[in-house]
């Protein structure tokens, strides 16, 4: 215990020695930066623990550490100083998102097949993404490590998409690697992604930025750092190879070439096929171009088959008179279009047509088979030329004379559509003649054949009025069918 007070007390008196010395020290010979040390006391040897050292240094320069030139470590200390001298501006993300429809056309200068999906798009600094959902959803229901479909658009281009579809504000976005994406919106907000990529591609090569950041981050030797330094006396290695974005250039510049020949050789193939590709006479003798039905001129149908009234018109009156003259709604009720469509095939590119086949037992497929022939005739039953004299004719207030007028008319109308006429006419009155049970009277016809066998070469705004009128005209010439045909 004794001990342990002397060295205290000699601590003590040893400190209050080194504050009088100074005291005593000229003021310029006495600077903050000099080193107090505390005199160690003799007595104090007794105890380790109660020596002390302090250092106190008040310079406000820190002390720089050597920087080691290993070449693991030199682009890892010098990376530091190169992003700062990259604006930072353009490394900042430009978050747009929201969804497009993409596709993919080419990949590393090989064309794909142009496949629409809509995608979640994400503009993210010097990226595009594309999710098949929000990204939000797709990373939470994807396994980890997923990586999404990504366009780098250092170096890439932007631009509308004229001949590459034939949708509207298509965008197209080529990037340096070969890849070749077309973006679309069905509104305008193509035009905000526009400017978005287009700020973005911008910015990221504004002053090179993008090309030198892209080769330093991909390089991890010091003699790439030095050189996108800028150092004077860097010299480029002849061995070297070439860059990534050297690389895509002459695969864009291979593949532009190449399909530039693709096109010209298929524009030659074209040629000479049409030079020697024969006539259409020829090819109608050899049974490789047959006439179609629905949709071909009423007198030249007739011509090609050889009579005055066409054979399908025929067969289906004679179907319906079999097996459907006391059917309810007769022409009225509507059949099934799929089966409609599927008759009209094969009338159009079969030679022989049986509608007793069992895929033809609805005989409202055979009547609506039969509307639709005459609503497809380039010019209807009623020739362009007629129809203001038949609504003249149906306007006049004294009964006889209406009807010696359109008797008048039908008279005038050319041999195959007259003998058409006339007998689908003679068959719609064996229709009426069951109006008890088929429900259909000539009024009701008039309204179902009114516009299906006439109508004006150009539609006015009187639309209404003058169906009603092809009505009357239609409901006429079932009254009076043997006044008009037989006077």
């Amino acid at each position: 215990m004794q001990n342990v007070k002397d060295g205290s007390t000699a601590h003590a008196k040893a400190n209050i020695q080194t504050s009088a010395a100074a005291e005593h020290l000229p003021s310029n010979q006495f600077s903050p930066a000099t080193v107090q040390r505390r005199i160690k006391s003799g007595a104090a040897n007794c105890d380790r623990l109660s020596q002390t050292k302090s250092m106190v240094l008040t310079d406000s320069n820190p002390i720089k550490l050597p920087i080691s030139r290993h070449r693991r470590n030199h682009s890892q200390h010098n990376l530091s100083d190169i992003t700062g001298m990259v604006d930072q501006s353009c490394l900042q993300p430009l978050e747009k998102n929201g969804f497009l429809n993409k596709a993919k056309i080419t990949e590393g200068g090989k064309k794909l097949r142009k496949n629409w999906t809509s995608s979640w798009v994400c503009l993210e600094g010097d990226k595009i993404e594309f999710y098949k959902e929000s990204k939000q959803q797709t990373l939470a229901s994807s396994k980890i490590g997923y990586k999404p479909e990504n366009a780098d658009l250092c170096g890439a281009q932007i631009d509308w998409a004229k001949d590459k579809s034939s949708r509207k504000n298509v965008l197209q976005l080529t990037t340096i690697s070969g890849n070749e994406f077309l973006l679309h919106s069905d509104d305008d907000s193509i035009h905000d992604w526009y400017q978005a990529i287009r700020y973005a591609i911008d910015k990221l090569s504004k002053k090179g930025v993008s090309t030198a950041a892209h080769s330093i981050w991909k390089s991890s030797s010091s003699e790439e750092v030095n050189r996108c330094e800028g150092g004077s006396n860097s010299k480029p290695n002849p061995k070297e190879a070439k860059s990534e974005h050297r690389k895509s250039l002459i695969l864009r510049l291979n593949h532009g070439s190449s399909d530039t020949s693709e096109k010209k050789r298929v524009k030659s193939r074209l040629k000479k096929f049409i030079s020697r590709r024969p006539s259409l006479k020829t090819l109608q003798e050899k049974g490789l171009i047959k006439d179609r039905v629905f949709g071909c001129h009423l007198a030249t149908l007739c011509k090609i088959e050889g009579t005055t009234v066409p054979n399908f018109v025929k067969l289906c009156i004679e179907a319906v008179e079999k097996r459907g003259l006391d059917a309810d709604g007769i022409y009225r009720v509507s059949g099934n279009l799929a089966t409609i469509q599927k008759l009209r095939f094969v009338v159009d590119h079969e030679e022989k047509l049986n509608l007793d086949d069992s895929q033809w037992e609805d005989i409202h497929v055979v009547t609506g088979a039969l509307k639709m022939f005459f609503r497809e005739l380039p010019e209807p039953l009623f020739p362009f030329g007629f129809f203001d004299q038949f609504v003249d004719a149906i306007k006049n207030q004294d009964y006889s004379q209406r009807v010696q007028c359109v008797a008048r008319l039908v008279k005038k109308l050319p041999k195959p559509n007259h003998d058409t006429l006339r007998v689908l006419i003679t068959h719609l009155q064996k229709i009426i003649a069951k109006a008890l049970v088929n429900l259909m009277s000539s009024q009701s016809l008039g309204i179902v054949f009114g516009p299906t066998l006439m109508w004006p070469e150009r539609e006015t705004s009187n639309m209404a009025v003058n169906m009603m009128y092809q009505n009357q005209i239609i409901d006429l010439i079932l009254s009076e069918h043997a006044e008009i045909f037989n006077p």
